[in-house]
């Protein structure tokens, strides 16, 4: 029987059946928690990116902008506070609605025109930001 095969390859296989117990458990190991978390965190990002509703966007964005056309402020940290809010629901409004916000890439001094632009998109898209 020692005949039929070579030494060697009855080594090798011998080493084969020996060491794919050990191999396999090691990679279930690694890779099996690996995939896990990578796909509970594909789960939570999706989840994570829904965001708040539209409508309590829109609800946001028309309590905000009448506070802002009214512009009876006791200070200037609380003006500038209201309307980098209402700047800020403004983006995440045409987010939300996929319309292009001039608003996000405004500096400083052009954020008034920019703030026109965006609420002139939002209207365009059928978001009436003066309450019905």
């Amino acid at each position: 029987m020692a005949g039929d095969r070579p030494a060697l390859l009855g080594l090798l296989l011998y080493l084969l059946v020996a060491a794919t117990p050990t191999i396999l458990f090691w990679a279930a190991l690694r890779l099996l928690p690996a995939a896990l978390m990578a796909c509970s965190e594909r789960r939570r990002r999706r989840e994570a990116a829904a965001g708040p509703p539209l409508e309590s966007v829109v609800a946001n964005l028309r309590r905000l902008r009448r506070e802002v056309r009214r512009g009876c402020y006791r200070t200037q940290v609380r003006r500038m506070a209201v309307e980098a809010a209402y700047d800020d629901t403004l983006v995440e409004c045409c987010r939300l609605v996929a319309v292009d916000a001039p608003l996000a890439g405004a500096d400083a001094r052009d954020r008034p025109f920019a703030r026109l632009l965006t609420e002139a998109a939002l209207e365009n898209a059928g978001i009436a930001l003066d309450a019905p």
